[in-house]
């Protein structure tokens, strides 16, 4: 009687075996009952999708439409879509802008989307269909293994409630190999299909007292098959790939559940050692997971800095592309930081990427519209500069050499103020620019050789004339006929080189008052005079005659005011003088410079009068 409680008591275990997704075995009963993946605690690498463009998405989900792991489809799917989505949106607000802009109603607007949106859309349809297909087909699997389970239960019944026979035993063997070899059944059929199962067995081992031999032998076997899986289960604590340990484990719990008792002495000996090496299993497991989360909340700390440090790139605007460059290889330099630390723990990971990756995309979209901005400037520098050109192009074959000069280096520095042309155009508008002022400027120079010859030619002449005067001088053969003479002379031989302007001057002023010096009967007024003609005579010829003749006729102007204060003070004072008996000397000294005065003064309304004949 015993033994044969012993046996219900196993029986009855045997049948209350249940899948177990915690870490803890406490009997048999905790075992898994299937094997469907690996424990789902320990999480795949993410991926960070947010930084990912819309084409990148789409090739996503069409290779996603390939994936028989639903699961890990549907994750993926959840974090991709929205992203997706936005993008989408964004494409479709610029399209409804851009086709308002051109002149369209909003009522007309219509979106097909690209061939992106096409791959997108038509994938996600696929694999929606295809996990449909596939928990349909799971569903009739279930039903089917439930089916086969529940006509083999009566196969074991009518053996189980059938007479002792030598292959009954053997006969119920197989039928228990076919029972485990089905599948999984539908949730709510699964318990009461596993307690009427176990019934059987314990009914039919209560019909077999008489085989007492035969079952203890074919415990031993169970116990030979335990064994066996506790020496695999004590391997597994040194694979070092989590997951593929876990996995393997929970096939070994799935044998172990469905391998019959063992002898009784045996039963808590071998579950120890089975339960012990999945303890290791599981605490490999706990230990990597605590370590992955501690390099994850690393990881997060990390890459929040970053975070928080690439900020100041979403609101930087310059309008320097050396800065603009600049900010890009610094941000690239934080991106490459960012791409070296690992994963993040999942709760936090899609708040700080967004975070991070917003930021970035900020930035790189201001930098867009920056150079996109700088490459409407640069066509309208290029229509500009090609103005420019057509205008150099119409002056490079004019000979106004001192106007057009002129207007060629307003043309110059007008192109200098322009700012950059695009990259393909600057060299060959700034070729065509260069080359007509290049022509231009040669032609000159070549006729300014000539006129260069012409002025050393003059300045030689002019030389001669100033030599004639200072002859004269010498001599005593000055007269102002000869003077009349060689002044025409002079004046009527052209420019001189520019360096020589003011030398050339000075020396004949010089030989002038020297000549006019040491003209023989002439009074001082006189010379006075013929020197103011010869100097209103340069005059005429001057460039600036104009300007020169009004700054003459102010000198003159001025010195006649001071001069005619100084007489009206003078007589002033001799009246003061007149009633003093004391003062007849200073009254003569007054008259003298009265009179010097007025003789002075006379002569400054003669030269005035001549200055006005000009």
């Amino acid at each position: 009687m015993e033994m044969e409680r012993d046996k219900r008591e196993e029986n009855v275990q045997e049948a209350g075996l249940v899948e177990n997704h915690g870490n803890t075995l406490n009997s048999e009963i905790d075992l898994a009952d299937h094997h469907e993946g690996a424990d789902d605690t320990i999480e795949e690498e993410h991926i960070d999708y947010s930084n990912y463009s819309k084409v990148q998405l789409a090739n996503v989900i069409r290779d996603l439409a390939k994936d028989d792991n639903f699961k890990r489809v549907d994750n993926i799917i959840r974090e991709i879509k929205p992203l997706y989505d936005d993008i989408r949106e964004k494409e479709k607000a610029e399209a409804l802008m851009k086709f308002i802009g051109s002149g369209g109603i909003e009522e007309d607007f219509e979106y097909k989307g690209d061939e992106s949106d096409v791959i997108f859309d038509a994938n996600i349809k696929l694999i929606r269909d295809r996990k449909t297909n596939h928990i349909r087909l799971q569903e009739e699997k279930k039903n089917d293994n439930l089916r086969r389970k529940q006509e083999l239960l009566e196969r074991i019944r009518v053996v189980a409630d059938s007479q002792n026979s030598d292959e009954q035993f053997e006969q119920f063997k197989e039928l228990q190999k076919e029972w485990k070899t089905i599948g999984p059944v539908p949730g709510t059929q699964a318990k009461t299909l596993w307690a009427n199962y176990h019934a059987l067995v314990d009914r039919f081992y209560d019909n077999q007292s008489i085989y007492f031999e035969l079952k203890e032998l074919d415990r031993k076997r169970n116990l030979e098959a335990k064994l066996d899986l506790c020496a695999r289960a004590e391997k597994l604590s040194e694979v070092e790939i989590i997951k593929d340990a876990i996995r393997e484990l929970n096939e070994l719990h799935h044998e172990f559940k469905h391998i019959g008792p063992v002898p009784k002495d045996d039963k808590e000996v071998v579950w120890q050692r089975f339960k012990t090496a999945s303890d290791a299993v599981y605490a490999k497991r706990d230990s990597y997971l605590q370590k992955l989360q501690q390099e994850l909340h690393g990881n997060l700390d990390l890459k929040a800095k970053l975070s928080d440090e690439v900020q100041e790139f979403s609101t930087f605007n310059s309008d320097r592309i050396k800065e603009w460059n600049q900010k890009t290889k610094e941000i690239l330099d934080i991106q490459k930081r960012w791409e070296v630390i690992g994963g993040l723990p999942r709760a936090k990971a899609k708040e700080i990427n967004k975070k991070f990756w917003g930021a970035f995309k900020t930035f790189f979209n201001n930098k867009n519209a920056f150079f996109k901005k700088l490459d409407e400037e640069r066509e309208k520098n290029l229509q500009l500069k090609n103005e420019l050109v057509e205008k150099a192009l119409a002056l490079k074959e004019s000979h106004d050499w001192e106007k057009t000069s002129n207007e060629l280096k307003v043309l110059q520095q007008k192109w200098k103020e322009v700012g950059p042309v695009p990259e393909k155009f600057r060299e060959k508008v700034f070729k065509e620019f260069k080359d007509a002022c290049d022509y231009f400027f040669e032609q000159r120079r070549t006729q300014h050789g000539k006129v260069e010859n012409e002025q050393a030619e003059n300045l030689r002449l002019k030389e001669d004339i100033c030599t004639t005067l200072e002859s004269h001088a010498a001599a005593g053969t000055a007269s102002p006929e000869v003077l009349k003479a060689l002044q025409d002379q002079f004046n009527a031989i052209g420019f001189v080189p520019r360096k020589d302007i003011s030398a050339i001057r000075n020396r004949y002023h010089e030989a002038v008052d020297k000549f006019v010096s040491r003209i023989q009967g002439f009074s001082e007024d006189d010379k006075s005079k013929l020197l103011l003609e010869n100097q209103l005579s340069d005059l005429k010829n001057d460039p600036m005659a104009d300007r020169k003749i009004f700054q003459k006729e102010q000198a003159i102007r001025k010195k006649i005011s001071k001069v005619e204060n100084d007489i009206a003070l003078w007589r002033n004072n001799l009246e003061f003088f007149s009633r003093s008996q004391n003062a007849e000397s200073v009254r003569i000294e007054f008259n003298d410079k009265i009179k010097e005065a007025t003789e002075h003064l006379k002569q400054l309304k003669d030269q005035l009068k001549m200055l006005k004949t000009i």
